[in-house]
């Protein structure tokens, strides 16, 4: 029997000694709260606490058990690309105490980041956090389904009901309920993000059903979540899908299957475009983009070509440091291409970019497109320089932040509570499971 902590450590499996046994299930009830986002970000504000105690602690113990070096390092570095032109951008901001104020805020999530990373530090953490997220991405698939075929989905009427008895109010009003337009499971009608939710986090489920029933779970994995996200998806959803699809299966499948699965696909859009009016409406404002004029164009887009145009004269007014993270629609009005003339998205102005390239030069300038570039290119060395091993490890994390980020698409706000800490969230899961402790 070992009789010191030195020799304890010597005779543990590589890594198993590394992370925290309870991160894993801190991070997926963090993920499973998105319904509920304020109990969601409590979740996050009071991890973001307990890893700077464990990883002080740590420290002070003699080394970094919780993270590996690596980890530690990247970790920070992306969370420094994403928080320091929100920083510098402040100086400039049109509301300049509210942006100091939201950039102080941010601060939360850089501990939280390490609680991530330290999540998936050894096998055990990968294995429990990746499979987790694989249930959350199916179980909400399911709901989603049963919402489709009989109007209600099960799990938001249950924290609905849960909401208005410790409340006594819905979670969504009336209004928001008539006004929606398409599938919206448990995130509610006035949430309509069960599309980019899905999408994003859908490498989780397609490498669990491929790892454990191999081609036939991943295609069946594959095509419930596609039929979900042609129902409760926007267009950008089936983009970030679509590229999932194509980077996680043609090495499980091969090309020839795979280019089998999307056939299936675009029979299924071709069916539901002449049964689901949702579909049909997003499909034929689509086919819009071929009219010559520029006004078919931006219907198509929902009115995007106008907030790309107020981007780009944001980008021109204020190239060093942009008009401050989220201060988009406050800089609006004085960017917009046609003042006086009513919006395709409604009423008052737009509230970003909807384009993670334009987001980011329109709010944060050139200085923050550098950062940005330059947390890309940390993550992609990372990448080049691990071995096999770690990239398998890593590979569900990879894909969906890839897909997350692809700058071919449209997006919702990067400097957004929840899209932010999405984004943040998988580029934790990135580095923690490719800098483990147990990578060779």
């Amino acid at each position: 029997m070992p009789n010191s902590v030195a020799e304890r450590h010597a005779h543990e499996p590589a890594g198993e000694s590394a992370g925290w046994r309870w991160a894993p299930a801190w991070i997926l009830t963090y993920v499973a709260l998105w319904p509920a986002p304020g109990y969601a970000e409590g979740v996050l504000v009071l991890g973001a606490l307990v890893a700077i105690f464990k990883l002080m602690v740590s420290r002070f113990r003699g080394g970094a058990q919780l993270l590996s070096n690596h980890a530690w390092a990247l970790t920070s570095v992306l969370f420094c690309a994403y928080w320091l032109p929100e920083f510098v951008s402040a100086f400039d901001a049109v509301n300049r105490a509210h942006s100091f104020a939201q950039t102080a805020e941010d601060l939360r999530y850089l501990p939280f980041l390490w609680l991530v990373a330290s999540a998936v530090a050894n096998p055990r953490g990968r294995r429990t956090t990746f499979v987790g997220l694989a249930v959350i991405v199916g179980v909400w698939t399911l709901d989603a389904l049963l919402q489709a075929f009989t109007g209600t989905s099960p799990l938001f009427f249950g924290i609905d009901s849960i909401k208005q008895a410790i409340s006594g109010h819905p979670m969504c009003s009336a209004q928001e309920i008539a006004a929606a337009d398409r599938l919206s499971g448990v995130l509610g009608p006035c949430n309509l993000k069960l599309g980019q939710v899905l999408a994003s986090l859908s490498p989780f489920a397609l490498y669990a059903a491929g790892r454990r029933f191999h081609s036939l779970g991943w295609i069946v994995a594959a095509s419930a979540i596609g039929v979900v996200m042609l129902l409760a998806g926007s267009r950008a959803s089936w983009i970030t899908f679509a590229l999932v699809l194509v980077l996680s299966g043609w090495r499980l499948l091969g090309w020839k299957q795979l280019l089998g699965v999307f056939a299936f696909g675009a029979i299924a859009l071709a069916v539901m475009s002449f049964t689901v009016p949702q579909v049909r409406e997003r499909i034929e404002r689509t086919t819009q983009a071929l009219a010559a004029n520029e006004a078919g164009v931006d219907s198509a887009l929902s009115g995007r070509s106008r907030i790309w145009g107020a981007a780009l004269c944001m980008a021109r007014e204020h190239p060093v440091n942009g008009v401050g993270a989220r201060s988009f629609r406050d800089a609006f009005p004085a960017c917009d291409p046609d003042p006086g003339q009513p919006p395709a998205w409604g009423e008052g102005p737009a509230l970003h970019a909807h384009q993670i390239v334009l987001e980011v030069l329109s709010e944060t300038g050139g200085f923050g497109v550098l950062l940005w570039l330059a947390g890309v290119a940390l993550a992609w060395r990372a990448w080049r320089f691990a071995d096999e091993r770690a990239r398998d490890d890593a590979r569900p994390a990879m894909l969906a932040l890839v897909a997350t980020v692809f700058p071919f698409n449209t997006h919702l706000a990067f400097y957004s509570t929840f899209w932010g800490g999405l984004m943040l969230l998988l580029a934790a899961l990135y580095a923690g499971s490719l800098l483990s402790r147990d990578a060779r």
